[in-house]
């Protein structure tokens, strides 16, 4: 297998060798009253016994109810996390029709990429304020003109109170981002050692990135990065994947970037 590999990408790397994996923390819970296989007979009989004592006594006992969890407010107050309809609001606020209109996205389609929707940190002079306004922060990238559009939404008025755009700031990837430039490594003839290492390690054809466990990393261009064609990686959009095969081995594909501006692949010399 490791040879096969060796002719395609060069190696399919353990997830340690690209990528801090997180691990899942399995915690054992001893239920109260959990018994031994040979205690079994003995404590039901005892159970038994003892449940009828309290019925005579008291009543039989009634089963225990699980309440569901409270369903989030529309609105948050102070400082709490935004609600889920709360951003909801901010990102139909912020993607006015202009926005709507002109703007692209990372797949090529009207309207610009959502990125992040978070709350806003209070001006200098609210910070003791209980009264301040709640405010929310909403960012996308057009890839109509690789701008970074940020906008603040006072979450009591429902207005737009400021509108920033900046050129050159690359944010982290969202997962539609990720998801598009595996897409186009797997369309074009530089993703061949891609397909084929996924196939040495499955048996299996690989065709969508739903087959793969990605991550993205912003890919800014130096001097004497090579090949020409991303020399403008920084000013456009442009990803280093990291891919890994689902409940299998990494896949070392470190050396392509894909430029989701041009909607083009490279790999650096």
């Amino acid at each position: 297998m490791r040879k096969i590999v060796h002719r395609h990408l060069g190696k399919v790397v353990a997830g340690a060798a690209i990528a801090v994996a997180g691990t899942a923390v399995m915690v054992g819970i001893t239920l109260p009253g959990s018994v031994s296989a040979d205690e079994s007979g003995s404590t039901r009989q005892q159970g038994a016994q003892q449940a009828g004592q309290a019925g005579q006594g008291q009543g039989a006992v009634q089963p225990g109810v699980v309440e569901a969890a409270p369903a989030e407010g529309d609105k948050g107050t102070g400082r709490d996390p935004l609600t889920d309809d709360e951003m909801e609001r901010v990102e139909r606020i912020a993607l006015n029709p202009q926005l709507l209109r002109s703007g692209e996205n990372a797949e090529g389609e009207r309207g610009p990429e959502r990125i992040n929707v978070e709350l806003a940190e209070p001006d200098a002079d609210e910070l003791d304020d209980p009264g301040a306004p709640r405010r929310a922060e909403a960012t996308f990238y057009d890839y109509k003109n690789d701008t970074l559009v940020t906008r603040t939404i006072n979450l009591d008025t429902g207005k737009v109170e400021q509108t920033g755009t900046q050129r050159g700031v690359q944010p982290p990837f969202s997962r539609t981002e990720t998801v598009e430039a595996a897409q186009l490594l797997i369309a074009d003839p530089l993703g061949a050692g891609l397909k084929a290492d996924y196939k040495d390690a499955t048996g299996k054809e690989l065709t969508s990135p739903d087959q793969l466990v990605l991550s993205g990393m912003v890919f800014r261009a130096d001097a004497g990065t090579k090949p020409d064609t991303l020399a403008k990686c920084g000013e456009q959009r442009c990803l280093r994947l990291f891919s890994k095969v689902k409940n299998g081995p990494w896949i070392d594909t470190r050396a392509f970037i894909i430029d989701l501006s041009t909607r083009k692949v490279a790999k650096l010399g």
